[in-house]
């Protein structure tokens, strides 16, 4: 009897592991596919380093991925949580990996550690380089563009879409791809859910690009750099001197509003779709990140007016347009606020630590976790007071369950001891406490903006490459929240029937 239990769980086992190599297959076409693009333009352009390495890298990508995706059969299986861990984990890693040679092998990096970390900065959309000249060819570009946008909703959300068609349930997978404390299936259906998801996204890609180009100053390549790169929330800039480039206030408004509508939560555009709209009235998270925004917004530009020689309306152009960038995870810069006022780079580094709403394409801690948070703190005050009293933390008028709140608390408690860890580690490269401390929150929060000597330099290049591969595993901790790669380092994880 034990025996025949033994053989019908290995049984089990490689079939769900044969899923996982046939889902980690489609991973690879895809952005096999996606590698396609960048080939064409830099073949048509003359782009004769990166046409070779993309000569290379898209064919076998590929060529390996579709025998994967095509030619192995699996069962119908059912993950569990451990499946849906290992896939998510393994997909963000693998695309880093594949995605990083065409920078290798085009020559753009000297190395495929500061490859990798261009690639992770891609697919988590973090935005940042660790190359000193930091100039890529413009066939890159459009390959980071393009890996910041298939990383900006997440690879891993358009497979679960297609999922159903292979015998797969992806409900585990979900909710390791975003264990958001307020994640809901918006349909009956996880799949269908997904596809919304992305429908949506590409429509909103559509609008900005359209919108960008009728600005008259951005070309069509230009445009579609920066909308794939602000949608995702990833930051991605096509001039050294960022968007200062254009002088153009409307192409401001208009990158700055699609990094809002990426960071905020996508479950209420189908509610909008379906006309909802009380939902959105009701949205605690909504509310709050406007606030929060619009507050830093007032914060800034007074303290840009009373500390610099700026007009008020230059100030509230700096200010509304940077707040934005940190707020939403972006990072992107218009003007040098490493030398702002104190007061405003603290406002911004809080921002950093914020990011933006549940289920959208921005990093770090969440709104919705910092009000449950607050709401926590205040209710250990009314205890304090009442020792007896029975208060339950609410949000929108509903109570959140203790699971929820008890996870909440060991997130933040987790990001922060992970931050101030990673700026001990920082600290051996022997650079100040400013420049290693936002070095790491820049790498956890997935902004890529940072302040001291890496924000003066513009990239992250001064770090020893040993230093580069430990920011990548923070780049890809935070984009998928911290527990779905930190639980993989656990025995328990690892035990047979979990």
């Amino acid at each position: 009897m034990r025996r025949c239990l033994r053989g019908i769980h290995m049984s089990k086992l490689i079939s769900n592991y044969k899923a996982i190599l046939k889902l980690l297959g489609i991973i690879i076409f895809i952005i096999g596919i996606a590698m396609i693009i960048p080939w064409i333009y830099a073949e048509a352009t003359g782009d004769i380093s990166a046409a070779g390495a993309f000569r290379l890298c898209a064919p076998l990508t590929v060529v390996t991925g579709g025998l994967i995706t095509f030619f192995l059969k699996i069962p119908k299986v059912k993950f569990r949580a451990r499946e849906g861990y290992i896939v998510v984990a393994a997909c963000w890693i693998l695309a880093s990996v594949i995605g990083s040679f065409p920078y290798y092998l085009s020559g753009f990096t000297d190395t495929y550690i500061d490859a990798f970390f261009e690639a992770t900065s891609g697919f988590t959309t973090t935005g940042c380089t660790a190359v000193a000249s930091g100039i890529m060819t413009r066939s890159l570009l459009l390959w980071k563009a393009i890996s910041h946008w298939l990383g900006g909703m997440g690879i891993i959300i358009f497979v679960i879409s297609i999922l159903p068609a292979i015998g797969v349930n992806g409900q585990y997978i979900a909710r390791a791809e975003s264990p958001g404390p307020v994640l809901e299936k918006m349909t009956f259906r996880l799949s269908d859910s997904a596809k919304i998801l992305y429908i949506t996204y590409l429509l909103f890609t559509v609008l900005e690009f359209v919108l960008l180009m009728l600005s008259g100053k951005m070309s069509a390549f230009d445009s579609l750099i920066h909308t794939m790169g602000s949608i995702s929330t990833g930051g991605l800039l096509v001039h050294p001197t960022g968007l200062a480039y254009y002088d153009s206030f409307y192409i401001e408004v208009v990158i700055s509003i699609f990094c809002i509508l990426g960071s905020l939560n996508f479950a209420m555009y189908y509610y909008i779709i379906t006309g909802k709209l009380s939902y959105i009235i009701k949205d605690v998270e909504f509310r709050i990140y406007m606030i929060i925004m619009g507050a830093a917004v007032i914060i800034c530009t007074l303290g840009l007016v009373a500390a610099t020689d700026n007009s008020l309306t230059d100030s509230f152009r700096d200010s509304f347009f940077q707040v934005i960038s940190m707020s939403t995870t972006a990072g992107y810069t218009r003007s040098p606020y490493m030398v702002w006022p104190t007061s405003c780079q603290i406002i911004l580094i809080a921002l950093m630590f914020i990011g933006g709403c549940a289920v959208s394409t921005s990093g770090s801690l969440k709104v919705i976790r910092v009000i449950i948070m607050f709401k926590l703190i205040w209710r250990g005050c009314i205890r304090r007071i009442h020792p007896r009293s029975v208060v339950a933390v609410k949000v929108g008028g509903h109570a959140v369950s203790a699971p929820v709140v008890s996870g909440i608390t060991a997130f933040i408690l987790t990001f922060m001891g992970l931050f101030l860890l990673s700026s001990f580690i920082l600290s051996f490269q022997g650079m100040d406490l400013e420049t290693n401390m936002t070095t790491a929150l820049a790498m956890l929060s997935n902004t890529g903006a940072a302040f001291g000597e890496t924000a003066s330099a513009g990239n992250f290049s001064a770090y020893h490459p040993l230093l580069k591969l430990y920011l990548s595993f923070l780049m890809i901790v935070g984009r998928l929240e911290l527990f779905t790669i930190i639980i993989l380092f656990t025995k328990n994880f690892w035990g047979r029937d979990r």
